[in-house]
């Protein structure tokens, strides 16, 4: 138990910090570092288990310190590695190092770097390539952090996917009707809610054209364009949520987008007439549920048309109470 206290200690502070007073030293070793740490992971079969512990623990702290970069992963992917279970055994370890080091936004980040973060299924054969069995063995051995952060970058992959095979379809003249049969289909099939899927309907309508850069001719096509896709759009806020997000959506393409500045508020009315947004969520996104880019701008052009609104509402409800 004592020499092997002593090995871990070795491992945690004094080997990590001769690599790491080296690399610094002579710059030239770092690219060389790196590619034997590389070559010695493909030969993780030649190594007994207690080995491939204490290498995998090293590795992690050696990535955690910025000594190599996350790219030596690519190593885990081996086939035959991959096959035993190796790879998976070991990238336990190794990221349990990782993330004791730093925390899972550092390693994120890391592995966003060298666009590993949506790799780490591979880890895994084929046939054993989900998300729920990743999420189970890496939750299992300890490491939820990690499962939650890899079914999160795989559904960001497949929202992705997604939006392109929308854009794909718009760009093909698909008839409405097909292509809202299909999206449906998919959020049933990949359990997307209506809130998202309506952000990426909003995005891929919007990047299907492209816009005047004058001001005023940007607006009219963009209410011709819009009232195309209202059917489309209309199909996915019958939540209340739902026309939020997209009014959300439409306040932040606008004040992203400098040429639709003065173009929210006629946007927003268009929607309300072909019943894609009601009063309520309007009302409500003015008094409470608007983000800060572009309020000041935003909510002054929706003044008009806010108190147009109320009035209507107030008439409703006095015609209400005279009809009783």
């Amino acid at each position: 138990m004592q020499r092997h206290s002593l090995t871990s200690w070795w491992l945690a502070v004094c080997w990590p910090q001769v690599f790491n007073k080296l690399i610094r030293r002579y710059k030239y070793l770092e690219k060389g570092f790196e590619e034997e740490i590389k070559k010695l992971l493909l030969f993780l079969k030649g190594f007994t288990e207690s080995e491939r512990n204490k290498l995998a623990m090293l590795t992690g702290i050696l990535l955690a310190n910025g000594n190599i970069s996350a790219s030596i992963l690519n190593s885990l992917f081996n086939e035959n590695l991959v096959k035993e279970g190796v790879s998976a055994a070991f990238a336990v370890k190794l990221f349990k190092s990782w993330i004791n080091e730093r925390d899972i936004n550092s390693v994120a980040a890391m592995l966003r770097k060298v666009g590993m973060d949506n790799r780490l299924m591979e880890l895994f054969p084929a046939n054993k390539r989900s998300c729920e069995h990743f999420s189970k063995y890496f939750t299992d051995a300890g490491l939820k952090e990690l499962s939650d952060f890899a079914r999160n970058q795989q559904s960001i992959g497949a929202r992705k996917e997604l939006q392109k095979e929308l854009q794909e379809q718009m760009s093909q003249g698909d008839p409405q009707k097909e292509i809202i049969a299909f999206l449906k289909e998919e959020m049933k099939k990949s359990s997307i809610s209506e809130q998202t899927m309506i952000g990426i309907i909003w995005t891929s309508v919007m990047s299907s054209v492209e816009w005047n850069k004058k001001e005023e001719l940007v607006t009219e096509q963009a209410i011709k364009h819009l009232k195309q896709y209202s059917p489309l759009l209309k199909a996915f806020t019958s939540q209340g949520q739902s026309e939020l997000s997209l009014l959300l959506k439409i306040q932040e393409y606008c004040y992203d987008n400098i040429h639709f500045m003065k173009a929210f508020q006629k946007i927003v009315v268009l929607l309300y007439k072909a019943d894609v947004l009601s009063e309520e969520a309007i009302l409500k996104w003015f008094t409470e549920a608007h983000v800060a880019k572009g309020k000041s701008v935003f909510l002054e052009q929706m003044k008009k048309f806010v108190e147009w609104l109320k009035n209507a509402e107030e008439e409703s409800e006095s015609d209400e109470e005279e009809a009783d």
